[in-house]
């Protein structure tokens, strides 16, 4: 395992390491997801799903007089198949300390993060990071590659959707996520956690499905066990991965 400094600007500090630190598990275990005045979440489980990245995963995190302030997780994987398959790098696991977190905090905080400089050289610098995949220093990965990093950003949140626009990322297309419960969930015998034995057949299954995909990968479909298929008799149907998340539920 490996932390080291990739440069420094008057008692700030961009790190990289390929897992996540004791400052960084702090920060996750209390960082709310989402914006506000929409979908509040929290991740549940969040060392042994980042344990299962092994060494495929690098957090980029900021420092401010050695103690860090905020950090985000580069997920490395191959996607798509055929002519659609690349390797990329899903940008996740985004947060900062909480008094960086409300947008009041975020106003107030922002500037003194980072003061404006002419050129803003410490901030260009570290936005470059998102675009050049090889100074995170993953195997096979070499400066001129060809390789798609990219984020899932909810509409709502500015302040990540400038982050990503600054970084130089490119708007691809929008998706909607639909929030529902159903407070008296009843049991159906055809809906079962899939077998390991049949774990091999629902890869298949999911390859050919999203065969035309570009960012699909079944490399964590079925971590921990949490895959469920809808049968009719030894066929199955249907299925899906449901990993628990804590929903704060203060409405969209």
């Amino acid at each position: 395992m490996f932390e080291k400094k990739l440069f420094d600007y008057k008692g700030l500090e961009v790190r990289v390491s390929d897992h996540a630190t004791d400052g960084i598990l702090e920060i996750l275990k209390h960082a709310v997801q989402g914006s506000e005045g929409g979908l509040r979440f929290s991740l549940q489980n969040i060392a042994p799903r980042i344990a299962a990245y092994k060494d495929q995963i690098r957090f980029v995190s900021l420092y401010k007089k050695k103690q860090i302030t905020g950090t985000v997780g580069s997920c490395y994987r191959l996607s798509g198949q055929g002519h659609l398959r690349y390797p990329t790098s899903y940008l996740r696991y985004l947060a900062f300390q909480s008094t960086y977190q409300t947008d009041s905090g975020w106003r107030k905080r922002k500037k003194e993060l980072i003061k404006p400089e002419k050129d803003d050289t410490f901030k260009q610098k570290t936005l470059e990071i998102f675009s050049k995949p090889h100074l995170l220093d993953l195997n096979n990965v070499f400066e001129g590659d060809k390789h798609i990093m990219y984020a899932f950003v909810e509409s709502m949140n500015e302040r990540s959707k400038n982050l990503v626009h600054q970084a130089g990322y490119e708007y691809i297309r929008s998706f909607l996520t639909v929030a529902f419960s159903r407070f008296s969930p009843k049991t159906d015998s055809n809906v079962v956690r899939l077998k390991d034995e049949e774990k091999g057949k629902m890869e298949s299954l999911l390859h050919e499905y999203y065969k035309e995909y570009s960012f699909f990968s079944t490399d964590y479909s079925f971590f921990g066990d949490k895959y469920y298929v809808l049968k009719k008799g030894d066929e199955i149907i249907a299925g899906v991965s449901a990993i628990p998340s804590l929903e704060y539920g203060d409405g969209l």
